[in-house]
């Protein structure tokens, strides 16, 4: 069997930016949700969930503004928002630690998965091509994480050919990008989507 914890690998360098806030109980165990903020290369930000266990931070100071490195899986789960199911992410700690100094590295993903549904591909107003891409990655007991993707540029062309099933390595960063959502005519809200950037692809052939 796969060792679940080398498909899908997720690392974050960042400033804690949100009170902690009770997110669920699994076997007595209590898990919270927080976010930590992550510098771009381009000296804009982006806002990323976590879920860490209480046993993790019990002796961390977990206050606003320190600086902390996270690793961990990213996780997705499904949830009703204004009458409708949306996927939602979040990186799922498995390591944390107070740190000094942000490295130049502070955002890696890997995930080892396959596409679940049908690639779009599309050009960008100002002429960037950019495919969105659907992963699902396996986890324990049977169950899946689905991790949407952007590829760009050529990437964009080649994971644009990928049928469902393809299996694929990937890597990147995490980001948030907000965008606006038209519910009726006069009702627009404005949310925040989490997706995985692609620097690297690769196609694998199963044998």
């Amino acid at each position: 069997m796969q060792n679940l914890f080398l498909t899908n690998k997720a690392y974050v360098e960042g400033k804690i930016v949100s009170p902690l806030t009770f997110s669920h109980e699994m076997y007595g165990e209590g898990f919270y949700n927080f976010f930590i903020e992550v510098p771009r290369l381009s000296q804009t930000v982006d806002v990323l969930p976590v879920t860490v266990s209480e046993r993790l931070i019990a002796n961390l100071d977990m206050s606003q503004g320190n600086l902390i490195s996270i690793e961990g899986q990213i996780r997705s789960y499904n949830r009703v928002v204004d009458g409708a199911s949306r996927l939602l992410l979040t990186i799922f700690a498995r390591d944390i630690k107070r740190i000094d100094t942000i490295s130049d590295k502070p955002n890696e993903i890997s995930l080892d998965g396959y596409i679940c549904k049908q690639p779009v591909y599309r050009t960008t107003p100002l002429g960037r091509e950019i495919t969105d891409i659907l992963i699902a990655v396996n986890r324990a007991y049977n169950k899946s994480d689905y991790v949407p993707a952007i590829a760009w540029g050529r990437n964009a062309r080649f994971s644009s050919k990928f049928e469902v099933g393809t299996h694929v390595k990937i890597w990147g960063r995490m980001q948030s990008r907000e965008y606006e959502k038209k519910l009726s005519d006069d009702n627009v809200v404005k949310r925040i989507a989490y997706e995985v950037s692609i620097s690297k692809l690769e196609k694998v052939e199963d044998e």
